[in-house]
């Protein structure tokens, strides 16, 4: 920075011209304000300089100042180039400004650069990632040429929108592919709960030699390995990526992190946690919290919790939503009041519907039905229906029918076409004798058509993820898997009566 001020002194004291070079390293430092000043001593600034500037409070975050500067730079006289409108195009993004988007849009074909291919595809990215589709999509059927950017944006654009199934037509006509093609992709399945598809395409990438995953891939894969307790695969990726070097990125540390104690390898968890050390940031934390708390290693939970406080990390409302589940499985009430307490009284964290939600299912399991009841009723926020759905379940579990009856009418506002509320209700009816119960509900469900969807479950097996129900006959290989079931099953009833058999032998 001082030799750029001394370049700086020798320019004004000997009229020598540095101006462009000074400006152009003073924004890779990156020193924008002082390139500003340098700029603003020119008389006449070219276009090159102006959209230096112009990229420069883009990339920073600072679109307010992208359109001073154009509106600066028609005042002057200089004429933009298809670069402007680039850059603009980006600023507008970070903007969020669809009309300011438009107006460019407007001069962008004003100024006739509606044939650059590369501003072309900035304006559909900017359209795509603002929301605006229709737009984004009739630009991108106009452009008699487009690359692999031009498709990437709009797939990204619809994965992010959550019209996952227009995103896959898109990407399967693509003429060729990079991996940011794919990315955008296995992030779209994977944020939209399309898990199943997300690691599906993920396969069909490995099997492209073209193509190679980088962090971002793996980042974006990671979660649908958790959800789905795709663990092989998990383990798979996680060899792959150390060989690359890609654990240098804390986004694939902390995406690992949560696969396995989704996975509920929590001995590998913590292993990995140990391993980020000091790179640790408040996500791995709040992870390895929440992963042991589900798993019901609630001390161990409430250990890390205190450990991450006593070395200086301020926790978020997550940390509390793990903090306040770990007292669940212990029945820790007391505990779960003091942290609730806790995060508002030092850490001004306002509780939200998860922290309650957390305490109900904590004085629910606890047996303290009424004391959630009268928690949810003094909430400042309306209950929804997960917050009900779990009264009703602790109601079940310890039998209160007249809870269990309140839980269920808001449950039946909020969510009426949801057949496990009233089977839940009914099953309580059942237990306790009230027959009559069971009888109004089964009506009351055959009258609204509510019916029971099936369940279904996920097996992993030689890293490929096959998804059933009962009685499932869909696989290609199902008559193989019976008759392997049905041989497990006689050679059980076998071991069985064999061991009946000595057992009654050493009786006699």
């Amino acid at each position: 920075m001082n030799q750029l001020k001394q370049i700086h002194g020798n320019t004004l004291r000997n009229g020598i011209d540095f101006t462009q070079f000074l400006i152009t390293k003073l924004i890779e430092i990156p020193n924008i304000p002082y390139a500003h000043k340098v700029f603003d001593s020119i008389t006449k600034p070219t276009v090159f300089l102006y959209n230096k500037l112009i990229q420069a409070y883009s990339s920073h975050g600072l679109p307010s100042r992208c359109f001073s500067l154009y509106i600066q730079m028609r005042r002057q006289g200089c004429f933009p180039n298809s670069h402007s409108f680039t850059f603009l195009f980006a600023a507008c993004t970070n903007h969020s400004s669809p009309i300011q988007g438009q107006m460019f849009h407007v001069h962008f074909i004003k100024w006739g650069f509606e044939f650059d291919i590369y501003t072309l595809t900035a304006l559909v990215d900017m359209y795509a990632k603002m929301s605006l589709l229709p737009s984004a999509r009739k630009l991108f059927d106009e452009m008699e040429m487009k690359d692999v950017p031009t498709w990437n944006s709009l797939i990204a654009g619809y994965a992010k929108n959550g019209n996952v199934e227009e995103a896959f037509k898109l990407f399967s006509v693509m003429p060729s592919r990079n991996v940011i093609s794919w990315t955008a992709m296995i992030s779209g399945y994977s944020q939209n709960g399309k898990y199943a598809n997300a690691l599906a395409v993920y396969k069909e990438m490995e099997k492209d030699r073209r193509v190679k995953p980088n962090e971002v891939t793996i980042a974006s894969v990671l979660p649908a390995c958790a959800n789905l307790g795709a663990l092989e695969v998990g383990e798979n990726i996680e060899a792959y990526a150390r060989a690359n070097g890609y654990f240098k990125n804390m986004f694939v540390c902390n995406a690992m992190l949560e696969m396995y104690t989704k996975c509920g390898r929590i001995d590998r968890a913590m292993q990995l946690f140990h391993e980020i050390g000091r790179r640790r940031n408040l996500c791995c934390w709040n992870t390895m919290i929440m992963g042991l708390a589900v798993h019901g290693k609630g001390d161990e939970a409430l250990k890390l919790f205190n450990q991450m406080l006593g070395e200086g990390n301020a926790p978020d409302d997550v940390t509390f939503v793990g903090a306040i589940l770990a007292c669940t499985h212990g029945g820790m009430v007391a505990k779960g009041w003091e942290l609730l307490k806790l995060m508002e009284q030092r850490f001004s964290i306002a509780p939200k519907l998860e922290h309650y939600g957390c305490m109900v299912d904590l004085l629910g399991r606890a047996g303290k039905l009424q004391e959630a009841y009268d928690l949810i009723q003094s909430m400042p926020m309306r209950p929804d229906c997960v917050i009900w759905g779990t009264l009703l379940g602790a109601c079940s579990f310890h039998g209160n029918v007249e809870l269990a009856e309140k839980a269920a009418e808001f449950l039946s506002v909020l969510e009426p076409w949801n057949p496990g509320n009233y089977v839940i209700l009914s099953n309580i009816y059942a237990r306790t004798g009230r027959w009559d119960g069971v009888a109004r509900l089964r009506k009351l469900m055959k009258s609204s058509q509510i019916t029971k969807a099936a369940g279904y479950s996920f097996i992993e097996e030689g890293g490929d993820i096959h998804k059933f129900i009962v009685e499932d006959k869909s696989h290609p290989k199902s008559n193989e898997i019976y008759s392997l079931l049905d041989l497990v099953t006689t050679r059980l009833k076998f071991d069985v009566s064999i061991m009946d058999i000595d057992l009654d032998s050493i009786v006699e």
